[in-house]
């Protein structure tokens, strides 16, 4: 049995959260199974243009590939091989042509977006 006279006592003892019987938490941490905040979850148009960056790299080292492969086949063809040369002149319409194509227009319209948001800045 605790006498009155203890009980201040052991209450200096305890922070002011729990001498004051304040069971509420003040922490800003978001509950479980909720977002921490609303940039924690991309936008579709954040989505989309991740997507489009990873295309455009996997499209830059095909274009890469490519001409890797068509140097390689030029010297193969001196040495009197001709099949590297044949299979890159059927795959350069259907596979190389708009790959190139594909990297040029990003690069247009990338070099025309800054120009676009430069211009906004002034």
């Amino acid at each position: 049995m605790s006498t009155p006279s203890s009980e201040p006592q052991a209450a200096a003892d305890l922070p002011s959260s729990q001498v004051s019987g304040n069971t509420t938490s003040t922490s800003t941490s978001p509950r479980q199974g909720e977002p921490a905040n609303d940039t924690s979850r991309p936008s579709a148009l954040q989505r989309l243009r991740e997507w489009l960056d990873r295309l455009l790299v996997a499209d830059v080292f095909l274009v890469l590939a490519g001409a890797l492969w068509f140097a390689v086949a030029v010297v193969l063809h001196s040495q009197g091989v001709e099949a590297p040369l044949a299979t890159f002149q059927q795959l350069w319409e259907p596979l190389f042509t708009p790959a190139i194509g594909l990297l040029m227009a990003a690069a247009l319209l990338s070099g025309a977006l800054g120009w676009w948001q430069r211009r906004g800045q002034r």
